[in-house]
């Protein structure tokens, strides 16, 4: 068992179908939990909203019970699934470029688009620089492209690298997810009483 497509369980010209209803469906979600609101998105690094915090956390513990529950009986093969090779430097000047962003317009590129959905301005001009940004990458890419391939360690998982039960991993993710709700609800209720 494993992925559809791979194993023609479902024709190949399904993938761009599957994709584009998945990416409505991410999308609907995305803006029913407010995350078209730039307020809301920044709301984690003020202390007055962590439903980014929590929804993301929320859809991680979900995926790993249920991938690995999944593989457990059977019904999909994990080693068939892709998993991102990790670039250290690529992933560091990366995410630092991308906080900076995220700090400064308040949307990363996902709700930015969501924010475009609706008619958001501060979404489209977000996004604008969104593809500004993509053009100035690929057109200096053959420029960074020594430091964005270094320290290229392939295809890693926590479990493979610790050495520990991927069972252990998602115990001890449910537990810092439980801990994360319980603190972020006491900073929102002692932020909630300086404000309001």
């Amino acid at each position: 068992m494993g992925p559809l497509i791979p194993n023609e369980l479902i024709p190949a010209e399904w993938n761009f179908v599957l994709a584009i209803l998945i990416g409505m469906a991410f999308g609907y979600i995305m803006e029913a939990s407010g995350f078209s609101s730039s307020r809301k998105l920044v709301g984690v690094f003020y202390g007055y909203d962590f439903a980014v915090l929590k929804v993301f956390f929320t859809a991680t513990i979900v995926a790993l019970i249920g991938l690995n529950y999944m593989d457990y009986l059977n019904w999909i093969d994990l080693t068939q699934l892709f998993v991102q090779p990790t670039y250290l430097w690529a992933a560091v000047v990366g995410g630092f470029i991308m906080g900076i962003g995220f700090l400064a317009g308040g949307f990363c590129p996902g709700t930015s688009l969501c924010a475009v959905a609706i008619g958001k301005i501060d979404g489209i001009v977000f996004t604008l620089g969104l593809f500004i940004g993509i053009l100035i990458f690929s057109e200096s890419f053959s420029w960074i492209q020594p430091l964005y391939e270094e320290y290229n360690f392939g295809h890693v998982t926590l479990d493979k690298t610790l050495g520990i039960s991927p069972y252990l991993i998602i115990f001890i993710f449910t537990i810092i997810a439980i801990l994360a709700f319980y603190i972020s609800d006491s900073i929102r209720n002692r932020v909630k009483k300086v404000f309001y």
